[in-house]
């Protein structure tokens, strides 16, 4: 347990940032599962997949915005889930 002020301050900090990390974290995950059940679904839902991946592309920029993922990372992510649209399409 902190027994200083500055060390008090530090962890009533940490604490909050690691929520909204959490949250942030969980937002993504659950926009990248959201278009891979909508991908494994096939060709029956060719234009509800492009809705849900223009969302999901949406979730990966905010990640990066707000230091959940490196720019990369989204990158290749974006990269991947673009190729297995096109193969479902």
């Amino acid at each position: 347990m902190a027994n200083h002020f500055s060390a008090i301050k530090r962890a009533r900090q940490t604490e909050k940032r690691t929520a909204r990390n959490r949250a942030n974290t969980s937002r993504l995950r659950g926009a990248l599962r959201e278009l891979r059940e909508s991908l494994g679904k096939g060709k029956a839902d060719k234009a509800t997949s492009e809705k849900v991946f223009r969302e999901t592309v949406s979730a990966l920029d905010k990640a990066v915005q707000k230091g959940v993922l490196h720019k990369n990372t989204a990158s290749r992510y974006k990269s991947r889930l673009n190729a297995r649209l096109n193969a479902v399409k």
